[in-house]
């Protein structure tokens, strides 16, 4: 077990969920991004940003907006393993997380600035080569593990309600058809 995914791995019984187990990843290739759907106690959308080996991630309550004059709460958890950008399906009842998880979104994304060192309380400016999230985007670190995802401006508008999509843009399935598939 790495440190980096430690409080990961301390969080889940790998032999009752399916969730992947912690790993780093040595990836070359561009960054890649996901943003999953969940339905555990609290309805939220996790955003994850894959950064040296992990996944830096962030709970939405709200999930993301494309209306730039809304900044919507992110609140920084544990770091995920990249092989989580594929996890699709149901976390049993009990275990951290219980509930549905869906991929909601994904592709690749990049730094703006030339000049960023890493997520340690700094805010950064991104651009998203997503399926449904495009354009710039940031995250700007208020206190603690609060954070703020918001929309920048540029051609990229309001083009669809976010709040719309339903469909797993990997399996085309609702979230209704993973809890029933069980994963």
């Amino acid at each position: 077990m790495t440190k980096k995914l430690s409080k990961y791995n301390e969080k889940r019984n790998f032999n009752k969920t399916l969730e992947p187990s912690g790993r780093l990843s040595n990836n070359k290739d561009s960054l890649k991004f996901v943003v999953q759907h969940h339905l555990a106690s609290r309805e939220h959308y996790d955003f994850r940003l894959e950064w040296k080996g992990t996944l830096k991630s962030w709970a939405v309550p709200k999930g993301p907006s494309y209306n730039s004059s809304e900044r919507r709460l992110a609140i920084m958890v544990e770091d995920h393993p990249i092989e989580y950008r594929d996890f699709e399906g149901t976390i049993p009842k009990g275990q951290y997380g219980g509930g549905t998880v869906m991929i909601w979104d994904e592709g690749t994304w990049e730094p703006l600035s030339d000049n960023f060192r890493d997520f340690d309380n700094n805010s950064i400016k991104f651009i998203l080569k997503g399926k449904r999230l495009k354009g710039k985007w940031s995250l700007a670190w208020m206190k603690e593990n609060q954070w703020l995802l918001n929309k920048e401006k540029d051609e990229f508008k309001e083009f669809e309600k976010i709040n719309e999509f339903k469909r797993s843009i990997r399996t085309n399935r609702t979230m209704e058809e993973i809890e029933k598939d069980g994963k």
